[in-house]
Order: structure tokens, then sequence, then C-alpha cells
């Protein structure tokens, strides 16, 4: 029984992170899409002022930090990290009322 539990346990943290990753890669297409078309509209409208390298730079380091965090570049501030911090303070709680 546990064992099964094990199973469902691994199969949702497994569809979490796809979950994750999937939204990742939509995030990024959308950027590789849209900016293009900013950097045109910017170029071919307005070639005198130059303005498409702000909504580039601000979407990028949005997309930059989540990278980090779907591809856990940090781990010590990580999901993992912070699961692993509650079982710890939860065991420690457990060992104290013993």
């Amino acid at each position: 029984m546990e064992a099964n539990q094990f199973d469902i346990e691994k199969y949702n943290k497994a569809k979490k992170r796809v979950k994750e990753l999937k939204e990742f890669y939509s995030h990024l297409a959308s950027y590789l899409v849209v900016i293009p078309v900013l950097i045109f509209i910017n170029l071919y409208f307005s070639p005198k002022h130059i303005w498409f390298y702000w909504p580039m730079l601000g979407w990028g380091i949005g997309l930059f930090f989540h990278a980090l965090g779907v591809f856990n570049v940090f781990p010590f501030f990580g999901k993992d990290w912070e699961q692993n911090k509650i079982n710890e303070i939860l065991e420690k709680e457990n060992t104290k009322w013993e």
C-alpha cells in the first residue's frame, strides 16, 4: 500500500515538474515571437527613436529569473530545500514532544 502511495507522490511531482517546464517554454516562445515583432514595428515606424530594447530587456530579465526558478540554478533556495527544511523542523518538533 505504501509503495502505491509513493508512486502516486512521484507521479504528482513529475506532473508538476512537467507543468513548470511547459509554462517556461511557453514564456520563452512568447518572448521569441513578440520581441522580433516589436523590433520590426520600432525600426519600420520610428527608426530614429529606438525603444525596442526596453521591453526586450525587461521581459528578458523576467524570463531569466523564470529560468533560474524552473531549472533550480540555486538549489539552496529551491522548492526541495523548503520541503527538506519543513521536514527537518517537523522532525525536531516531534522528537521534542517524545
